[in-house]
């Protein structure tokens, strides 16, 4: 199936590395010019760029653009600057395995070529931040395709939080496969949580399913358990920013519960996520860290104050889904069944 997404997040400008500031969405469509390492970290932490492939494309652009202007001769200076930078892009994001993942290839891949020119390295950092975005253009095309073969005709399905083009590289993950059953006609509607506290779904899910043309409805969080109960769906599929070694699955803040009331409706419970999301260094879940994020994303509406001050806040901007609520996990190389560390263990060695 061939067909462009209608827009692209991430494109790579020669020299820096122009991106959407999603938190300016769906207002307004601002371009961010990002030309430091420094910026690339600000854009990461403070969401300007989101979603697990999407910050690892990101963070590899920024350990380049933190080094082409490093002038250190020796391969050993270098290399220890290239640690120092890769460390810290890597502390803009703890959770999402996509950004650790992207940096440690490209510093095996700076150590791999460490007897060429320091102007030659650069070159090589620069060309693998490239294959990686352009990896994952392909990598999520393919999950698409792959799901095809999980969607029903006429298929209802819910979503939550962000998972396509703004996410990664092109055409996202789990809205990968939305948008291709859309391209197939097998797809009725999606249902688009509205993704607490930041509104991802609404903000961002909402405005590139417009985009695309394809039906939807938002609704609040809380609505889903009724909406299956109602028998409005079909099937949920979201996306992943870190799966373990047995497919216990991070994903945004209230993923897990999405997976409890699917299983106490007999809904099939789908992630969809390229290989680097799962992070076969992790046997379970429970070693996965979370993210806590600004009490004011909770105690705020926009600017508007919407708890008293000096509230306590539980912020996570993840949970962990176990194995054992995961239907299926959707990846460029098939869809994985139960057991997912046996099957992970097949496809990746």
């Amino acid at each position: 199936m061939d067909f462009k997404p209608p827009f692209q997040s991430i494109v790579w400008n020669g020299d820096h590395v122009t991106i959407i500031d999603q938190t300016y969405l769906p207002e307004r469509e601002v371009y961010l010019n990002l030309s430091s390492a420094g910026q690339v970290w600000d854009a990461i932490k403070k969401l300007k760029v989101r979603g697990a492939p999407a910050i690892g494309i990101a963070g590899a652009y920024g350990l380049y653009l933190g080094l082409k202007t490093v002038t250190e001769t020796s391969f050993e200076s270098f290399y220890s600057e290239a640690d120092r930078i890769a460390e810290y892009l890597n502390s803009a994001r703890p959770t999402a395995v996509n950004l650790s993942w992207a940096l440690k290839r490209l510093m095996a891949t700076i150590y791999a070529v460490k007897d060429q020119p320091i102007t030659d390295i650069k070159q090589t950092i620069l060309e693998t931040a490239v294959t990686i975005h352009n990896e994952d253009r392909r990598l999520c095309k393919s999950i698409g395709e792959v799901g095809l073969e999980v969607i029903p005709d006429n298929a209802r399905i819910l979503t939550h939080c962000n998972t396509g083009g703004l996410a990664t590289g092109e055409y996202g993950t789990a809205f990968s496969v939305i948008l291709h059953a859309h391209h197939a006609k097998k797809l009725k509607q999606v249902w688009v949580d509205e993704t607490r506290p930041l509104l991802q779904g609404s903000r961002l899910t909402a405005w590139e399913l417009q985009k695309a043309d394809i039906p939807f409805k938002l609704n609040v969080d809380s609505a889903a358990a009724y909406l299956m109960q109602q028998g409005e769906m079909d099937l949920v599929i979201l996306g992943a920013d870190r799966i373990t070694k047995n497919g216990d699955t991070a994903n945004k803040i209230g993923t897990y519960s999405l997976a409890v009331l699917a299983d106490a409706h007999n809904i099939p419970f789908y992630v969809a996520a390229p290989y680097s999301t799962i992070d076969m260094d992790l046997e379970t879940g429970k070693e996965i860290e979370i993210e806590q994020r600004d009490a004011e994303e909770v105690t705020h509406f926009g600017s508007k104050r919407t708890a008293p001050k000096k509230t306590d806040v539980f912020n996570p901007a993840f949970d962990v889904t176990p194995n054992e609520l995961i239907t299926a996990i959707i990846t460029e190389k098939g869809v994985i069944k139960p057991n997912f560390k046996t099957n992970f263990e097949k496809l990746f060695g």
